[in-house]
């Protein structure tokens, strides 16, 4: 199976794939494209115009990263999505508001106001603070690596350098969501799956986008 991956190096949700198949050391091509000046094959791949896309044998292609990461655990062991229905549609739910989460987080990042911030940062550490009673520890599941954890790897990885760069003190509060963010940033298919300049290109990323967070 040919496996290539349509990427744009900063993408949250393109890292989730690229998570999922390191960890599951599945092989595949990147390839890069600029968003700002999307080609046409691309376009004619992802009818969303959004990154990931999978081509699969130089033919089919998957777009949206949850349904990607599921084709990638249906065809390679091992599964990675618990076996009973019941769980495994939970785990889905979860993934789905992580995704929610990445968009909130993404409206965080690149407030352009003091003001703008407070407001953003308040509705997206509630919402965060929801999972602090849900997740089992080190992983979502416990001991057990999921789709979920792709899934919630790189929000954490962002609040993590965020949070370096300028304290949040509602990050603090959460402990057993800081926890699982350590387990998740400690695995290599976590730490590989960014390029290893990666904090300074989302600095300078979110410093053109006029984020308060940087100035």
């Amino acid at each position: 199976m040919k496996l290539e991956l349509i990427s744009f190096a900063l993408c949250p949700y393109v890292q989730r794939s690229v998570i999922t198949l390191l960890h599951k050391q599945v092989r595949f091509q990147v390839t890069y494209i600029d968003l700002a000046h999307k080609p046409d094959w691309f376009l004619a791949l992802s009818p969303t115009g959004k990154v990931p896309a999978l081509r699969v044998n130089d033919e089919t292609a998957l777009f949206e990263s949850a349904v990607i990461n599921e084709y990638i655990d249906e065809t390679t062991l091992p599964r990675l999505h618990p076996e009973d229905p019941l769980e495994r549609a939970r785990h889905r739910a979860w993934i789905e508001y992580g995704a929610a989460l990445l968009a909130e987080q993404f409206a965080m990042m690149t407030a352009q106001s003091e003001e703008g911030l407070a407001a953003i940062e308040a509705r997206f550490f509630t919402n965060l603070a929801r999972l602090e009673g849900v997740v089992a520890t080190p992983f979502f599941r416990g001991r057990r690596f999921s789709l979920v954890d792709a899934a919630y790897a790189p929000l954490f990885m962002r609040l993590e350098i965020l949070h370096a760069w300028r304290p949040m003190p509602r990050w603090d509060e959460l402990a057993k969501l800081r926890a699982w963010s350590r387990a998740l940033m400690e695995l290599p298919a976590v730490r590989d799956s960014v390029p290893a300049d990666f904090r300074e290109q989302f600095r300078m990323y979110l410093r053109d986008k006029g984020s308060v967070l940087v100035k």
